[in-house]
């Protein structure tokens, strides 16, 4: 398979999912972003704690330290995408779940190819398409980041509305 296939397939996939389950995109988003921040701040120890179970572990083991981070990183955004299955509904809400879910596509695929195995990794990194997409992620995070913001104000539920419409003054 092509690096360009690939890394679409890393970038859509996603995508895909969250639209066909109709998956409110902007709190994968920033469940992806909250992985980001235990991936950063948390890995390290979580590294340390598993070398005391396992001592066939080597301290500076690459591969494992990438596995404990992909997990930190997706965790929160899988278990929001489970929790969240279904929760997009009408046509105009599914409409608005578009940009944010190619936020969490684009932003995935950028924090997740780096952590990938070697091999599959350089050849991804080495393609012209990883390159444009690294030229885009300011763009990709900042256009993300407040597409969410405007979906989850535009989906905030009316002042006095409940279930079951207007509250009735006493």
């Amino acid at each position: 398979m092509t690096p360009e296939v690939t890394l679409a397939l890393i970038v859509f996939l996603p995508v895909a999912f969250i639209l066909f389950f109709r998956i409110n995109a902007a709190l994968v988003f920033l469940s992806l972003c909250l992985g980001y921040i235990l991936m950063q701040f948390v890995a390290p120890d979580a590294n340390s704690f598993f070398e005391l179970f396992n001592a066939k572990i080597p301290e500076n083991n690459d591969q494992s330290s990438d596995i404990v981070k992909l997990v930190l990183l997706l965790l929160p955004a899988v278990l929001t995408s489970i929790f969240m299955i279904r929760t997009v509904i009408g046509t105009a809400k599914q409409f608005l779940n578009v940009l944010p879910a190619l936020g969490v596509g684009l932003l995935g695929a950028l924090l997740v190819v780096p952590l990938l195995p070697p091999g599959l990794s350089h050849n991804i990194v080495d393609s012209e398409l990883w390159d444009q997409l690294l030229k885009a992620q300011n763009l990709i995070v900042g256009a993300s980041a407040l597409s969410c913001l405007l979906v989850l104000w535009v989906q905030r539920p009316k002042t006095g509305e409940g279930k079951h419409g207007k509250k009735h003054k006493a």
